[in-house]
């Protein structure tokens, strides 16, 4: 299996994303396709121990900034590392992509390039919170941030086929983001959306969740519009910071508390990585035929590597042909043509 990097991606280049990348290469057993300026690449892997992981490097000269408008620059700029990546994708030559770039330019450029899985209008980027259980699937987490009552009933059925066919979760319970347990609670979208995931195929819809539902661990996989679950998010990664630097702060207030932190410490490091992001390292981007992983801005190593291995295990689960299965069986079967006489 090769998953192709996009080693320009991110606030940090190919200092952080080859590191990152490596590592996941070695610990996860896959083969790597770098694209990013050629020179820059080959000259930080000649600092890297990357003995025994079969490496292509593909140059890519042009670049998409955080500025760029992301469709435009993805057919502008087309030797971006980007867009070779998703060629490579396409052309059967890589089995996913990670990249923790331009989103917009990565969804944009994954629409272009591997085109929707038929029956599925829009995409959706599925991310994990954490919970009292582990974690919860959340999406969308910012594809689409305003989508209609038929999408959120595509997100639930992608979400359900993500968490089980990539993470081994049987029979997953959907609930719908509101704010009130009660069918009559919530906006327009989401009175809406209720009776349809009450009713949809290969659902098993729990009803309306609220927002201490998702850490609580309440259901499997929460689904919701791309602007309310992007604050989700980025509201959880600054509490989960808030939590760490509040406990790291009163552990250290003196030298009792330094030695009885001393003693606590692998139990605090255990939470601390429960609650880091970098531990999921990418979401993916269910509803496009490939396997995509968004990964953040800021990703560093570890969240590189962890991408990797949320690239392979997609890839294994086989989420794009199992989510395009089950939609063609939800298609109207197609009328027999009428007979010339």
């Amino acid at each position: 299996m090769r998953i192709a990097v996009d080693a320009a991606g991110g606030d940090h280049g190919p200092a952080i994303v080859l590191p990152g990348a490596l590592e996941g290469a070695r610990r996860y057993g896959v083969d790597l396709l770098l694209t990013g300026p050629a020179d820059e690449i080959r000259a930080a892997l000649a600092k890297q121990n990357a003995a025994g992981i079969d490496i292509e490097v593909v140059d890519a000269p042009e670049e998409i900034g955080m500025e760029d408008q992301p469709a435009l620059a993805v057919r502008r700029k087309p030797r971006s590392a980007i867009a070779l990546a998703l060629d490579a994708v396409r052309d059967g030559r890589a089995d996913a992509l990670v990249s923790a770039g331009n989103s917009g330019a990565v969804m944009a450029g994954a629409l272009q390039k591997l085109g929707r899985i038929r029956g599925i209008d829009r995409p959706a980027i599925a991310g994990y919170l954490p919970s009292m259980k582990g974690k919860t699937l959340v999406l969308d987490m910012g594809a689409v941030t305003d989508p209609r009552p038929q999408h959120l009933v595509q997100f639930a059925q992608m979400g359900s086929i993500y968490i089980e066919r990539a993470l081994g979760v049987s029979n997953p319970t959907v609930g719908l983001l509101s704010n009130g347990e009660e069918p009559s609670k919530g906006n327009a979208l989401v009175q809406e959306t209720f009776p349809l995931l009450a009713a949809a195929p290969g659902v098993a819809f729990y009803g309306n969740v609220e927002g201490n539902d998702i850490t609580r661990g309440v259901v499997d996989v929460v689904v919701t519009d791309g602007f309310t679950g992007n604050v989700a998010l980025k509201t959880a990664e600054g509490a989960a910071a808030l939590i760490n630097e509040t406990v790291r702060r009163r552990l250290t207030a003196n030298l009792w508390r330094k030695g009885l932190a001393a003693l606590l410490y692998p139990a605090f490091r255990e939470a601390r990585k429960q609650l880091d992001y970098a531990e999921q390292g990418g979401a993916p981007l269910l509803g496009v035929d490939g396997v995509v992983i968004i990964s953040h801005g800021r990703s560093n190593e570890r969240a590189v590597a962890s991408a990797v291995g949320v690239a392979k295990l997609a890839v294994e689960g086989d989420v794009p042909g199992t989510i395009a299965r089950l939609m063609a069986t939800l298609q109207p079967a197609p009328r027999p043509e009428m007979a010339l006489g």
